[in-house]
This record gives structure tokens, C-alpha cells and sequence, in this order.
């Protein structure tokens, strides 16, 4: 009998759903976290205090401490302190690679910080699963690609969506779940196809390089260049005949970079104390919706002379730096951050119920197949747990290692990830020794355990319990996912879900 588009569609969100359900949960939630990347950074290395101070006072304190100990160096790279990551750090050398020294910002002293995977790791699982940066963006491209083709069906399955919107049944099982399904997919829907599209087009040039190849036979840099018009000429720097020569006072300038630019991020001093030496002024990415991650001033490093002011952008790379800046989240501050990790969340969520889905429409069907249709069904059930409420007590671990591994110990931001995948490991061998719901029951304790005891932990750890407003927030939020996941255990107690439980057990013993 011939399907109908219907049919066809509803086969396609449910398998496709299903196969990469779990990557594209692990993708959203870890990217719900990455909304507050710095915020868990700052947490995680609490010998950073909170200070107010102005970005002239910081750069003075890190201008004197590389004068004193980097006075030869290259380049000098100064991050200043911000709203969401209060710390001075100044690196000699290349930003990314060279040597990192955090400062006291308020004395310009060095502290002595531990290391950690912090917010960062989040982050870059989000967009490359911790593995090689090519490999993991194919496999998150093709998930993100499946997720807008369970987007595009579900929309042709479920027509009445305003209907569905405002109905729910609970404690309906079945139809409880699709009906939770239903309305987190609805309410959201916008922001799904918004965060989907837009993470396929940061890698747009990586997943379809034919026209870069052929036009700039694969030189992005030269595309890059031919893209952007530089809003004034650089001048050339004067030559001094001086080989060592002061440094100009950086204070006007930093008045000047932030009157036409907003709030700067950090200063990049090239050849600092020569002739030729010159000064970037960064901006910080989120006073506006477009990305404008490299569009800084530029000035003479001797007479403070502008040299390059921000480029002026093509309205084709403008529009493709708004993608970047709608995925990213950078502007619109914290009421803008506090919603997409919202959504983000509740996205999880519409994943998790998916997955669930599935397996509750078909318990009843798998506990009269043979052992192996069993054994198969046992595997995706394990699988549920262990990627939903596995991954939970893997993140929230994060945290906890963050504070019980030695702080002197070597390589320790690589031991915290290997104990957030050996946990979600054991998840999931957890998950398979054990019966469904009490895997389900456990994990989820744990996770909520964790989420409350996570204040406690931090103020026996560094006795910092109220004097940080930042990791205060974060240790709110967190709590208030524990008493969210307690509910979600108080809910597995209940009868009609025991009832459900003991009728597939009582399916699975007349088959066997």
C-alpha cells in the first residue's frame, strides 16, 4: 500500500529522531551551557576575585608588570577584566599560544590560578564533540542537518499547532510524552530553525568549499581580505631613529577606542618599546547583533597616531556576521543570554522527550518480541538514560572535579574531561546492568544531589559563599535545576508509572 506524505514524513522525524537524538541532545545542551561559557569559567577558578575596576587602571597594572618581567617580548596581549569575566590576564607572545599570567587587577600582583577545562569545554563540545576540529564539525554539521529535516517534518505531521500548543494531558503516559513533545516544539519552533540554520552557515565554508576552492583556490585568507572595505587607509608608521622608545600613554587612547567602538575586550601591543611598535584596541563582541570579532583600531605605538580604524563591512559578509552574532548570542547582554539558555534547555527537553517517546510507544510491542527484538529495545532504553540523565550527572561532575582534583596536579584541565567521559561512561554501563526505572531513578538523584550540594562544595572548598555575585548566580541556577530534576525523580514514584512498569513486566514473563 502506497504512504502518504504524511506517512512518509512521520516515518522519517521518527527514526531520524531517534538515530540522532541522542548527538543532537548532547549538542543542546552543552550549547545551553556555552551561553554562560566566562560565567563558568569564573567559577571554576575562585582564586579570581570580583573587583571593580576601569580598563585605564588595568591596563596600567599589566603595562607595569610586562615592562618589568617581559621587557624583550615580542608582542604583549592584555584581556581586561568585564562583566562576565572579571579577570586581568596578560599573555607574552601569540594571544592563543604564548604564555598566560593572571593579574590582581586592583594591585597589577600575579595570582596563581588553577587550571581548568572551565565554560570553555562546553563550549567546544558543542560545536566539535572534544574531538579533532574537522572530523567533530562534519559529524555536528550532519546532525545539525538532521535536526532541520526533523523540523521540516514535524511541521508537515502535526498541522494543528495552536491545538496542540495548549493541550496536555498528564499522567496520561503515551500521550503525556507527545504532548510534551508537541508543545516545546511548537512554542519554540522559531528559535529551532534560527539557532539550526544559523550554526550550519559559521561552517558554511568548511561543509560546501567548491566556490572558495575555485575563485581563491581554497586561500581563505585572501577571500577574507577581498571582503572587507577598511573604513580609512592604514597610514604608514613613522621610523624612529630611536631602536628603544617609550611607550605612548595608552589611557587617551583607550577613551578614544571606547567612544567609537563601545566597551574593548583587550589591547594587543606589537613590538612593544620600539620604534615600530603599534597598538590594537578589541572590542568587545556584544554591543551589537553582528559578529565583529577582529574589527579594532589600530594605533602608533610611539606617537598614538590612528593608524586603521573598524573596517567597514560588505553588506554580504554583514549579513553572514549576523548569522554568526544570532547563534552566538553576543549582544542584548544577560536578559538575551538568560533566554537562549532558556530555550536552550527547553529544546533539550523537546529532544528528551522524543527519545522517550519512542521507547514508550513501543514497550509494550518489544516485551512480546523475541529476545533479541528485547535486547535491542534494552539497548535504546539504556541509551535514553544514559544520554539524558547520563550526560546531566557528566556536566554537573565537571564542576565537582573542578573542585576535589589536587589544584598543584599536572595537566589538570585534561583530568577534569577525562572524568566527565568516564563518568557519562559509567552512566552507561550503569544504565545497562540496571532495571529501566531505577537506572532512570538513580541518575537522576545523583544529578540532583549534586546540583544541591554544588554551594556546599564551593564554600568548603574556597569558603566563598556570598562574596561573588557572579558564582552566587551560577550556584542559584544550578540548585534550581537540582530541585528540578528532584522532581523529576519525585515523578518516577508515581503509582500510574509503577503501574505501567509491573503490566511491561508482566508482558516481558509471558514471552520468556
Amino acid at each position: 500500500m502506497k504512504q502518504t506524505l504524511t506517512q512518509s514524513m512521520a516515518w522519517l522525524h521518527t527514526w531520524g529522531g531517534l538515530l540522532f537524538g541522542w548527538l543532537l541532545f548532547a549538542i543542546f545542551l552543552t550549547g545551553s551551557l556555552a551561553v554562560f561559557d566566562q560565567e563558568i569559567d569564573h567559577w571554576m577558578q575562585p582564586e579570581i576575585k570580583q573587583a571593580s575596576v576601569s580598563n585605564a587602571q588595568a591596563v596600567e597594572h599589566a603595562v607595569a608588570y610586562l615592562q618589568r618581567q617581559h621587557a624583550n617580548a615580542s608582542a604583549w596581549n592584555i584581556s581586561l577584566p568585564s562583566e562576565r569575566m572579571p579577570a586581568l590576564r596578560v599573555t607574552v607572545g601569540d594571544r592563543r599560544s604564548g604564555i598566560s599570567t593572571y593579574l590582581d587587577p586592583l594591585t597589577g600582583e600575579p595570582l596563581v590560578v588553577r587550571d581548568t577545562a572551565g565554560g570553555t569545554f562546553f563550549f567546544r563540545f558543542h560545536y566539535s564533540l572534544s574531538m579533532p576540529r574537522n572530523p567533530g564539525i562534519w559529524i555536528v554539521g550532519l546532525a545539525a542537518m538532521a535536526m532541520l529535516v526533523a523540523l521540516i517534518s514535524g511541521i508537515i505531521i502535526h498541522k494543528k499547532f495552536f491545538k496542540e500548543f495548549f493541550t496536555f494531558r498528564p499522567n496520561k503516559a503515551q500521550r503525556s510524552w507527545l504532548d510534551a513533545h508537541n508543545a516545546s516544539a511548537v512554542l519554540l519552533l522559531p528559535f529551532h530553525l534560527m539557532i539550526t540554520y544559523t550554526g550550519l552557515s559559521i561552517f558554511a565554508l568548511i561543509y560546501m568549499p567548491a566556490a572558495l576552492d575555485s575563485l581563491y583556490k581554497g586561500d581563505f585568507e585572501t577571500f577574507y581580505r577581498e571582503h572587507i572595505e577598511v573604513m580609512e587607509e592604514p597610514r604608514q608608521a613613522q621610523t624612529h631613529p630611536a631602536p628603544l622608545t617609550p611607550l605612548t600613554p595608552l589611557a587617551p587612547l583607550l577613551a578614544q577606542a571606547e567612544a567609537r567602538m563601545g566597551p574593548l575586550s583587550g589591547v594587543v601591543i606589537e613590538h612593544p618599546g620600539r620604534s615600530d611598535a603599534h597598538i590594537e584596541m578589541r572590542r568587545v563582541l556584544g554591543n551589537r547583533i553582528a559578529l565583529t570579532k577582529g574589527h579594532n583600531m589600530v594605533f602608533d605605538g610611539v606617537t598614538g597616531e590612528l593608524l586603521a580604524g573598524p573596517p567597514e563591512l560588505r553588506p554580504s559578509v554583514l549579513a553572514q556576521r549576523v548569522m554568526f552574532g544570532l547563534h552566538f548570542a553576543q549582544f542584548g547582554g544577560y536578559p538575551m543570554r538568560w533566554l537562549y539558555f532558556v530555550c536552550g534547555v527547553l529544546s533539550s527537553a523537546m529532544i528528551a522527550t522524543g527519545l522517550v517517546l519512542f521507547t514508550v510507544k513501543r514497550r509494550r510491542k518489544y516485551a512480546s518480541e523475541s529476545r533479541l527484538g528485547q535486547q535491542l529495545y534494552r539497548l535504546v532504553e539504556s541509551l535514553n538514560v544514559a544520554v539524558i540523565s547520563g550526560l546531566a550527572v557528566a556536566c554537573i561532575g565537571l564542576l565537582w572535579l573542578n573542585r576535589l582534583l589536587p589544584v598543584e596536579l599536572a595537566q589538570r584541565a585534561g583530568w577534569e574531561v577525562r572524568g566527565f567521559f568516564a563518568i557519562w561512561l559509567l552512566s552507561l554501563l550503569h544504565a545497562w546492568l540496571r532495571p529501566r526505572l531505577q537506572a532512570w531513578r538513580e541518575q537522576l538523584s545523583l544529578a540532583a544531589v549534586l546540583c544541591l550540594g554544588l554551594p556546599l562544595l564551593s564554600v568548603i572548598s574556597d569558603g566563598q559563599a556570598w562574596g561573588d555575585s557572579m558564582r552566587l548566580w551560577l550556584e542559584v541556577t544550578v540548585v534550581a535545576l537540582g530541585l528540578l530534576l528532584a522532581w523529576s525523580v519525585w515523578r518516577l514514584h508515581q503509582p500510574q508509572v509503577q503501574h505501567s512498569e509491573r503490566r511491561v513486566r508482566h508482558a516481558q514473563a509471558q514471552v520468556n
